[in-house]
């Protein structure tokens, strides 16, 4: 049986991809790898700061962004999780920050213990700047068939 961050990591890869060279995401943060952060400086410039890196770099910082998401899931969820549930809420986390799933109403659902309202909170964070994207559409379903299964 494949543990949470495993599981998070299987939501997270083909929505991230694989860069090996710095990119600004969709908002104009500069990212690396598989989704790594590099700044919170939007636009910061790719080139002065950043070397290129290989796949099992890209690889080792997911599992470290993971990590670290597990972590703030674990300190913010109050109730009981499947390994499911909890990776849906690490790709979460990792996709849209700690913060963000600190402040929303999926957490408070969730700790609130009503696991069936989940899937309509998790549908809620679709929007990058404004702009709803189908992408964010496709990551918070795949991470909805996640928590149900």
């Amino acid at each position: 049986m494949a543990n949470a961050i495993d599981l998070a990591a299987e939501i997270a890869k083909p929505f991230e991809g694989l860069s090996l060279e710095p990119y600004h995401d969709v908002v104009g943060f500069p990212t690396i790898g598989r989704g790594h952060l590099l700044s919170r400086e939007r636009w910061a410039s790719l080139t002065q700061f950043w070397p290129l890196m290989d796949e099992a770099e890209a690889d080792a910082l997911l599992e470290t962004d993971m990590a670290k998401a597990e972590l703030a899931v674990a300190r913010l969820i109050d109730v009981p999780l499947s390994p499911e549930q909890e990776a849906s809420l690490i790709d979460f986390a990792f996709n849209c920050g700690a913060g963000n799933l600190q402040a929303s109403t999926l957490r408070r659902v969730i700790n609130r213990r009503e696991y069936h309202e989940a899937p309509k909170q998790f549908m809620r964070w679709t929007y990058a700047a404004g702009v709803k994207l189908r992408g964010l559409i496709r990551r918070r379903a795949a991470e909805v068939d996640m928590w149900q299964s």
